[in-house]
């Protein structure tokens, strides 16, 4: 059986055995798409969403009981130094005087009939509501990043060690046909020796590098709240096609949730234009008061009795200096300043998806060129196997070439794993969701 077939069938029983945990236990496999799902799931500012929902009905609610007749109850007592009283006087005593000392209590009946400014605070608080919670959906959508990076370090170190482990088997074969060799007396034991020494050391690497990428896990677990198995196997997105399309519409992309959070603000600064417009016009309410004091309306005779008042009354801010002009003013250069933000961070996504295309190319290129590269390197991986069996070429000149083969192979393997990482943080960065 020749070395590449060895290989294959290595990678082969990998596979299979991946796919049957699979089948056995979903939650071994980890997908990308459902890691970026569990990590917003589990991130605490999530719980924000209902409370602030929660505090905006608490809000509105207080605007809708302005509608609602205010009643409100008085009551006073005061004793005062003078009081009015008739000039006319009849034996030296004014003919009637009102008392220096007052007894009241009323309750009064205020009814709006006319406020716009009701509705335009009703506006501004739903305004505010869908501002704070896109604020909210772009600190949740930023932890995609974190996934990325733990995601990402896991499947490299996962790929490198199954590349160690498949070359491990082929050593052991290898150390097992040398080892008959050198007991037929065709080989020598330092042949053996170092065939052993360097299956070793990559036990040793293969070790380390599941050591890591478990720490890579556990990371993981901890962003998306859950816990992953040691032997939950990773499984790389494929995005060739999603990435395509994406790169082709890149000038119109607005997917990223900051957009909407930059047009939730837009909308809040405009209700609150609305509002400030709002208070400059005119407002009117029906009112009530009835009350029982000493004295009562009339003010001249010193006696309990009950009284009503009723009316109606209007309040028009007709002329405010100029305060309602430059508050307006100023909500609009806060819009301005909104847009200009947009604009700057249209333009960073711009800068950054630059990279990241060309980033995504370069490895294209890189790959093709690595399968061509491990292609040749089997052959002269297979011809120093031969030779060595043949007895004219010495175990460390075949390990050498084992060695090429290996680095060829972890090559190949980091290219894949930098290519989808670099795919999904150029979705990441445009807003497009991983299938």
């Amino acid at each position: 059986m020749t070395r590449a077939c060895g290989f294959l069938i290595v990678v082969l029983l990998v596979t299979t055995w991946g796919a049957l945990g699979h089948a056995q236990s979903p939650a071994a496999r980890l997908d990308l798409a459902d890691l970026y799902r569990a990590a917003a799931a589990a991130d605490p500012r999530l719980r924000e969403l209902p409370l602030l929902e929660r505090q905006w009905m608490l809000r509105d609610a207080n605007v809708n009981v302005l509608r609602l007749p205010a009643l409100s109850l008085e009551t006073q007592a005061q004793a005062q130094s003078d009081a009015p009283a008739a000039p006319i006087a009849v034996d030296g005593r004014p003919l009637f005087s009102a008392p220096k000392t007052t007894v009241d209590a009323l309750l009064r009946v205020e009814q709006r009939l006319f406020d716009p400014t009701l509705p335009a605070q009703a506006a501004l608080l739903r305004a505010q509501l869908a501002e704070d919670q896109s604020r909210v959906r772009t600190a949740l959508y930023a932890v995609r990043q974190q996934v990325n990076e733990a995601f990402f370090a896991a499947a490299a170190l996962e790929q490198r060690a199954g590349v160690l482990a498949a070359s491990a088997t082929e050593l052991d074969a290898r150390l097992r046909e040398t080892s008959a060799r050198v007991r037929e007396g065709t080989a020598l034991p330092a042949d053996a020796a170092a065939v052993e020494a360097t299956l070793l050391q990559r036990r040793q690497e293969e070790d380390e590098l599941r050591t890591n990428r478990r720490a890579a896990l556990d990371r993981l677990a901890i962003i998306v709240g859950r816990a992953i198995d040691a032997d939950a196997t990773i499984a790389l997105p494929d995005l060739a096609a999603v990435t395509r399309d994406t790169r082709s519409r890149l000038p119109e992309l607005r997917a990223r949730p900051e957009f909407a959070q930059f047009a939730r603000t837009r909308e809040r600064l405009a209700r609150q234009r609305e509002l400030t417009a709002a208070q400059t016009q005119p407002r009117i309410a029906a009112f009530g008061r009835v009350g029982y004091g000493r004295p009562g309306l009339n003010f001249i005779r010193d006696e309990f009795e009950s009284y009503g008042v009723g009316g109606l009354r209007l309040q028009w801010n007709a002329w405010s200096w100029g305060a309602t002009r430059r508050d307006q003013e100023a909500t609009t250069l806060q819009a301005d300043i909104v847009g200009a933000e947009e604009a700057a961070f249209a333009r960073s996504i711009v800068e950054s998806t630059r990279d990241d295309l060309a980033t995504i190319a370069r490895l294209e290129r890189a790959l093709d060129t690595d399968r061509r590269i491990v292609e040749l390197r089997i052959e002269v991986d297979r011809s120093a196997r031969a030779r060595m069996t043949e007895g004219v070429m010495t175990a460390a000149d075949y390990l050498a070439r084992d060695t090429e083969l290996l680095q060829a192979r972890f090559a190949q393997a980091a290219h894949e794993v930098e290519l989808a990482q670099a795919r999904a943080r150029l979705l990441t960065m445009v807003g497009v969701e991983v299938p």
